[in-house]
Parts: C-alpha cells; structure tokens; sequence
C-alpha cells in the first residue's frame, strides 16, 4: 500500500515537471513497449510455480527454461517495437526523432524483467516475503532517483533510462535473495528444449490473454499519438489520478474471496449472498468516490498539475467512472476464475480490447482525449458485463447489475 502511494505521488511529480509534450512522449513509450511486453513475459509465471511445486527435482531445468525463452523473445521485440514505431511514425506523420530512444530503453526494461521468474520460484514455495522486501527496497531507491532527475532538470530521455535501471535493479535484488533465501545458484539454470515446449504448450491462451489485457489497458494512449504528444500527455495526466486507486479493489478481492470461495464448498446460498456483498461494497466505495472526483476534477488537476495541463479536467471526470466497472471486474474475475470460466474471461477481454479499439478509431479524431476517455468508459462497462451474454455466468451480471443501481441495497434495507 505504501509503495503504491509513493510511486502514484512521484508519477504526479514527473508529470508536473516535464510538462505535457514530454510525459506524453514518455507515456507514449511505456505503453507502446508496454504491449510488447506483454507478449515477452510468455504467460509462464503461473505455469513455473505449478510446475516447480509438481516436479522440484526439475526447478533448474523450468526456471532456466523459462528464462532463456523470454531473454530470447524479449531481445527480438525490442528492435522490433523500434521499428514498428518508425513505421507507425512514418504513416502518421510524427515528427518526434527521440521517441525511438525512449522506446528502446523503456523495452529494454522487459528485458531485464526476465528474472522475474525468481519470483515464481519463491511463490512455489509460499516465501514471497523474501520478494515483497526486495520489491519495496527497490521502489524507495527509485522514487528517490527520479526525484533527483527533477532536481536535476534532466530532459525525458533520463526518465526511460531510469525505468530501466527500476528493472535491471529489481533483477539484481531477486538474483540476491534467490543465492542468500534460497541458498540456490542461477549458474545452474539450464535450457531444456523439451521442458521449454512443455510450457509454451501451456501457456499461449496465456500469452494471447496478456496482449488483450494490455490492448485493452494501452491501446487509448497508443492511438491518441496521432494527436500529439502534448494530447497523450494531458489524457495520461487525467488518467494516471483515475487509475491511482485500481489497486484498492485487487486488494479487497484476494484478502475476502478465500472465505467466499470456502462458502462454495458448504453452502451455496451462503456463496451467492457473500459475493453480492461484496458487488454492494464494491460499488459502495467507487461510486462516492467516482461521483466526488468528477464535480471537483478540474480543481484536483490544478492543484496536482497546474494549469498546464487544461482540458484534463473534463478526462478525468469521465475517466474517473471507469473505476466503478474496474472493482466489479476485479471481483467477477476472481469468480470466474473459482468457476473454472477462464474460456469466458478471455473472451470477455477480448471484446473490452475489440470496443477500445472502435471506439478510438471513432472518437479521437473527433474529440481527442476526451474521446479516448469516453472510449475507456465504455470499454469496462463492456468488458465487465460482457458475461450476461453467456447462459453460465449470466447470473452474476445480474447481481452486479442489482448493486450498480442499488437495487439489493436498497433491498436490504427495506427487510431490516
């Protein structure tokens, strides 16, 4: 929580220092190299800890495996997100020389991602303290190295320089613990072509997931670079306060579910009535919240960003409803997933990605960011209540549909 709140404080700071033109430039980068990254982590993280947990005779066999695979995979795309960028920039016109270089330290930050994969090994083995330490060690130091760079007042290009080092750091800290916790050596790693075709087996729905997801997250500052950067800059600042709190519900969901899914086992009507409380505490908290954001969104810029960035007032008041369909999505994900529905929530990302993207197209050209805002909204309302279109999970679409207009609230009350 704490780490969280650092890193969404000194996001603001960048983003007040460098202005519109260059945070979108840099949040340009990000989610340019973002999608690409997506396709570089392989979907392995949960096969490795499955696989380690199964068969830890074989743990240097899967872990170097895996690791070699994404070091591969992740030095093609870096000089392939440069040049499909060239491309892009090319057909669109862009006249921005240094984004290639922004774009290729920001990727060069998957890289180093690679070794993540340590942390897979300490979750098989319920040690993820060890990484937690390592993790909120190593957000301090950066927190403070980015500060400095805005004492500094160092240009951009230092920022994804930065972001790399954040990666290449946490690398070397996980490199750490897994020789001083584990009492393990990474030179032991091997690469095992059967053990590496094993695991891309499992995990492709994975990988093809993770580019969904991350369509579905990047794709509105992606295509908003056809208006500038100065217009991706104001949308990211606008967006950067709305999704501030999106960890809140990751949260709420994974410490409350293991009791609603124990429910499960012993009482379904129990199992129903706890998940529709926790839909009604969900909206509970982001309504209010979504509702006091958008009266006072332009005072909230101006006293974050100053008035640099005007017309993100008007983003953020509509960005900020995006919240509310985001805690429904965190908890119907974590029942479809206890269902064994993961065909549905892949489909139902899918279609979330396939409505950002049209209405982007459309909305952009016609009203910039706060088309791209609109886009989004539109696009988590259809992403989490795409499952009333399926017979299995319709149910539930019910019962979020119940507590986003207060329908079992209300409810409750009245048969008190």
């Amino acid at each position: 929580m704490l780490g969280r709140v650092l890193s969404m404080l000194v996001g603001f700071i960048i983003a007040r220092y460098l202005g519109p033109q260059s945070f979108g430039d840099l949040s340009f980068a990000i989610a340019f190299t973002g999608i690409f990254a997506a396709v570089g982590a392989l979907g392995l993280d949960s096969f490795i800890i499955r696989e380690i947990i199964n068969r830890p005779e074989d743990k240097n066999a899967i872990l170097g495996s895996a690791f070699w695979m994404r070091v591969a995979v992740n030095l093609l795309l870096i000089p392939l997100a440069v040049l499909i960028y060239l491309w892009f920039r090319s057909r669109a016109e862009i006249k921005d020389e240094s984004l290639a270089m922004l774009i290729a330290f920001c990727g060069l930050a998957s890289l180093f991602k690679s070794f993540n994969i340590i942390d897979s090994y300490f979750q098989s083995q319920v040690q993820s303290k060890f990484v937690v330490q390592v993790q909120n060690v190593c957000l301090v130091v950066s927190a403070g190295i980015k500060v400095l760079l805005v004492v500094l007042d160092l240009p951009v290009i230092w920022f994804a320089i930065a972001l790399a080092a954040d990666a290449l750091m946490l690398a070397i800290g996980l490199i750490i613990i897994y020789h001083r916790r584990a009492l393990l050596d990474i030179t032991r790693w091997r690469f095992d072509s059967d053990q590496a075709k094993g695991l891309l087996r499992q995990s492709w729905p994975l990988i093809l997931s993770a580019v969904m997801v991350s369509l579905y997250m990047q794709i509105d500052i992606v295509m908003l670079k056809t208006k500038g950067s100065e217009a991706v800059g104001i949308y990211s600042a606008a967006a950067r306060i709305s999704e501030a709190w999106f960890f809140i519900p990751v949260a709420i969901v994974t410490s409350v579910f293991p009791a609603i899914i124990h429910a499960r086992k012993t009482d379904l009507p129990r199992y129903y009535k706890r998940l529709q409380n926790l839909y009604d505490l969900l909206i509970g908290m982001s309504l209010p919240v979504a509702l006091i954001v958008s009266v006072g969104a332009d005072l909230i810029i101006r006293l974050i960003y100053t008035d640099q960035y005007e017309g993100a007032g008007l983003m953020l008041a509509i960005h900020i409803w995006s919240g509310v369909f985001v805690f429904l999505g965190s908890a119907s994900s974590q029942y479809l997933l206890a269902e064994g529905y993961t065909l549905i929530s892949l489909q139902r990302t899918i279609i979330g990605a396939v409505v950002n993207v049209l209405l982007n197209l459309w909305l952009i050209p016609l009203y910039s960011g706060v088309g791209a805002s609109i886009s989004t909204l539109i696009a988590y309302f259809a992403a989490t209540f795409s499952i009333l279109l399926f017979r299995q999970t319709r149910e539930q679409g019910i019962m979020m549909l119940k507590s986003l207009f207060l329908i079992s609230l209300i409810q409750k009350l009245l048969n008190r």
